[in-house]
């Protein structure tokens, strides 16, 4: 199927949103557009008491920002993608914001913790008290131009409250090629319809946002890139930030489960240009690129990367690997962090994985 073409005076990429039924596959139906994929999830604040800062801590504080409880039998806690709301007017109390963890802080403690965003201790305080959100309504998810399938027609057809609960569902996202890109799975209901003005026999879906999860709006323009065409050179990354080098790995991460890689034969030799390895995101999308060109995925985390060297993406032992400018990579990951702050060289355990795995590097 040709997708819609978006026109707003300039040249869009032309999308393809499949709303698929995930317990056996079928299509609900096929759009060009789908309004409210971007947006802002609900968000947990945490004032902190007493704060006592080792560091400055800025507007947006790291992707992956832990809570030590101070008390060494409590597991600590994460917030992601974190944001610092500032110090209290008149008081000495930090506000942080951002996405718990489905645990959350331990039952009942509100002592003292410190807190590190992976790399640095920020800081400490006495005490805490998590506020809870406002409940707010979410805005739906409306793919507009939607042309239905058989089963979803009879569905609306049908009109009852159990026809129009779609249970678990799944939009499948496609760039501008065609190529699957991505998916979101979807706890729905349908919440309306009414005829699209993109087109004859196609409507604007309107689907309950309540359980949905939307892209962060900052990750918004990587993703409008990607729609119009995967990267086809080298680096495309490297002028990014740390927190939108997360975004383009998750996409590197996704597009990768909709590929089969063939593995390249033993013997074969890579190069990794290390001069913009100044973060987490920023290695393994180096990785990637070495291993698999440009938008190319080998890895996301230390595990995920033991997987990748264990053959089907791209890979085959042993091989060679010369990394270039690999002194960056040293000064940025030589010093990071366990959730529980305890200090560990990544740099170097990357080069050790790697190693048991048939990858002979050379740090030039």
């Amino acid at each position: 199927m040709i997708p819609v073409v978006h026109e707003d005076g300039s040249h869009r990429a032309r999308m393809r949103y499949t709303l698929v039924e995930t317990e056996h596959g079928r299509a609900w139906g096929v759009c060009a557009e789908a309004e409210g994929l971007f947006g802002e999830s609900q968000r947990g604040t945490y004032e902190l008491f007493g704060w006592v800062p080792q560091t400055e801590v800025r507007s947006w504080v790291g992707s992956r920002v832990w809570l030590v409880p101070e008390d060494k039998a409590l597991d600590s806690w994460l917030l992601e993608d974190t944001e610092s709301l500032g110090q209290q007017p008149g008081t000495d109390s930090l506000v942080l914001t951002g996405l718990d963890d489905y645990e959350g802080p331990p039952e009942g403690y509100r002592g003292p913790v410190r807190v590190h965003d992976g790399h640095r201790w920020l800081g400490s305080c006495r005490e805490f008290t998590r506020v809870l959100p406002a409940k707010r309504s979410a805005p739906p998810l409306v793919l507009r131009g939607l042309a239905p399938g058989e089963q979803l027609q009879a569905a609306l057809r049908k009109g009852t409250r159990q026809a129009l609960d779609l249970e678990q569902a799944a939009l499948e996202i496609r760039d501008d090629r065609g190529e699957p890109l991505t998916d979101r799975l979807l706890w729905t209901r349908i919440r309306g319809w009414r005829p699209s003005s993109l087109g004859m026999d196609l409507i604007d879906l309107e689907l309950d946002g309540g359980l949905f999860s939307p892209v962060p709006e900052y990750a918004r323009p990587i993703w409008e890139r990607w729609f119009a065409r995967p990267p086809d050179t080298l680096g495309a990354w490297v002028d990014l930030d740390t927190r939108r080098r997360g975004a383009w790995l998750d996409l590197v991460r996704e597009r990768a489960c909709w590929r089969t890689l063939r593995d390249r034969p033993a013997g074969h030799a890579y190069e990794l240009d290390g001069r913009h390895i100044t973060d987490e995101p920023g290695l393994y999308l180096a990785l990637g690129e070495a291993v698999n060109g440009p938008g190319g995925y080998f890895g996301g985390c230390l595990d995920a990367l033991v997987d990748c060297l264990r053959g089907t993406f791209g890979y085959t032992a042993p091989a060679s690997l010369l990394w270039w400018d690999a002194a960056t990579a040293r000064e940025h990951l030589s010093r990071v962090l366990t959730p529980d702050g305890q200090s560990y060289d990544l740099f170097t355990e990357v080069l050790d994985v790697l190693a048991e795995r048939g990858m002979n590097v050379t740090l030039a």
